[in-house]
């Protein structure tokens, strides 16, 4: 009987020193709260104003797990991230009792069924198709699928490591992003392609002009393949990208020539390219010195307004052009961009890329200039859709961050990121396994393509490559469907000599 009061009477003075600690911080923060001056909610309802800033940070955790739908999130639904999970796992992606999905939603692709499809003996794998024919090392590209820019610094080491095995496990190339060349990216020997982003970070002298010693030191390295110059991207056109100090340590300083420690700031464009004929002349430089591939990643606002640079090539000759252009949407991601950019300006995927690739056409470069298409395709129906629509290749970021464990967070520019991804915290980075995460990346390579050579096959094609726009046919706002090539013909120049 003394143990059980005795243990009563520990429990009622931790009772009251519980609730005595409860009241004396509501006390703190009611005075806090009454006495500041930046939240109006908080000064007129102080301690209980607290709690709507967090139940508006619950809200995205809700939503995300328990009230939207499997087809209503942004910017990518649960359906989307559970095929890319399925996928990265090596499991089936088959379903059960029919779509989910609205079909009725205007801009919805439709593959169009063959009466007859290719037996399945007669099914064929994509064949490599070459990049950069006047290069003096010209790039026979392996995949249709591939790994869109993502720095080191931007991502975790560990991250890089995954993608780099990963890539090299399902044959297809990694982008560097514009943080330079790391260590973790050569880690798998995959085929590389360098970005150089407005800050030239990696082959950049002391005052951010091109260096074309340091250029030569990584096109040295053999699975460097070829060299974007970033014009833009999706998700902030017309703004440089910022790399805050907390995250420039003195490996990501050394990487990138930047001093460390300290905020880096890219320009907003490159301050050699002025005009068309500098872009032009810029890229040839590049190639001569590296002898490899080069072209440019940009986004699209208008397609005239590119008009003036396949003139120009027709001038110069088809040696001058860009070995291949990248075309970002408008709904490309990053880490951190002002939301007016990110929300409002450039061309969704679905547009631009149709327009510039009939621009390409008309100028009779389809041989010359590969298309590259980026921009929220993650799934096997997206990528399809793109080669449909004239893409070379497609590429794909945030696809990839979700086979590595994205759970979209949407912490990213945080340095929180809760699977490691996107942070320098190694408590957070530990949680990336990369002998586990490489051979998730690897499945959802493998998957993406497979499951793409599944809907050319249905559409009557043997390989991907053969499919055009009489293929799919697109949702209209009336919810009928109308095929591609009605409202968005290819040209074709045996009709246009």
């Amino acid at each position: 009987m003394t143990y059980a009061f005795n243990a009563l009477a520990m429990l009622a003075i931790v009772f009251v020193l519980v609730i005595g600690a409860v009241l004396a911080t509501a006390v703190l923060f009611y005075i806090i709260d009454k006495t500041q001056t930046g939240d109006a909610i908080r000064r007129n309802y102080p301690v209980i104003g607290r709690f709507r800033g967090l139940f508006t940070s619950l809200g995205e955790f809700f939503r995300q797990y328990f009230f939207a739908m499997d087809r209503e999130e942004m910017p990518f639904n649960r359906a989307q991230r559970d095929w890319v999970a399925h996928s990265a796992q090596g499991k089936g992606n088959t379903v059960a009792f029919g779509s989910t999905r609205n079909l009725n939603v205007a801009g919805t692709p439709i593959f169009v069924p063959a009466s007859f499809p290719p037996l399945d003996d007669q099914f064929a794998t994509t064949e490599p198709m070459e990049i950069g024919p006047h290069a003096a090392l010209p790039f026979k590209a392996k995949s249709i699928f591939n790994i869109s820019g993502m720095s080191f610094g931007a991502i975790s080491r560990p991250a890089v490591e995954a993608l780099s095995r990963g890539a090299a496990e399902a044959g297809v190339w990694l982008n560097t992003g514009e943080g330079g060349l790391s260590p973790f990216h050569l880690e798998g020997s995959c085929d590389i392609v360098y970005q150089i982003g407005t800050a030239k970070y990696g082959v950049r002298t002391e005052d951010g002009a091109l260096s074309d010693e340091k250029l030569r030191e990584v096109a040295a390295h053999p699975q460097v393949k070829m060299f974007e110059l970033k014009l833009a991207q999706g998700a902030k056109p017309g703004k440089g990208g910022i790399l805050p100090g907390e995250k420039v340590n003195s490996e990501i300083a050394k990487i990138r020539g930047i001093a460390e420690g300290q905020d880096s700031i890219s320009p907003n464009r490159h301050r050699e390219v002025n005009d068309f004929g500098e872009l032009l002349d810029f890229l040839s430089h590049i190639r001569d010195v590296t002898g490899r591939p080069v072209g440019f990643k940009t986004v699209v606002g208008s397609s005239e307004a590119w008009d003036g640079l396949f003139q120009l090539i027709a001038e110069r000759g088809e040696e001058s052009a860009p070995d291949f252009i990248t075309i970002d949407g408008g709904e490309g991601g990053t880490g951190a961009a002002p939301m007016p950019l990110m929300d409002l300006v450039g061309l969704p995927i679905r547009e631009a890329l149709p327009r510039m690739v009939d621009l390409r056409d008309r100028h009779g470069l389809k041989d010359r200039i590969r298309i590259i298409a980026a921009g929220k395709l993650v799934n096997p129906g997206d990528v399809a859709w793109a080669i449909c629509a004239g893409a070379d290749f497609v590429t794909s970021a945030r696809g990839f961050m979700f086979s590595l464990g994205c759970i979209q967070a949407l912490k990213c520019n945080r340095n929180t990121c809760p699977t490691g991804i996107t942070t320098h915290d190694p408590h957070l980075q530990a949680g990336l396994v990369v002998e586990d995460k490489y051979k998730k990346v690897a499945n959802y390579a493998k998957q993406v393509i497979k499951e793409v050579e599944t809907i050319a096959h249905s559409v009557g094609v043997a390989e991907p490559r053969l499919m055009r726009r009489r293929h799919v046919r697109i949702v209209q706002a009336d919810g009928t469907s109308v095929p591609m090539n009605k409202f968005r013909p290819s040209f074709d120049a045996a009709h246009h000599p």
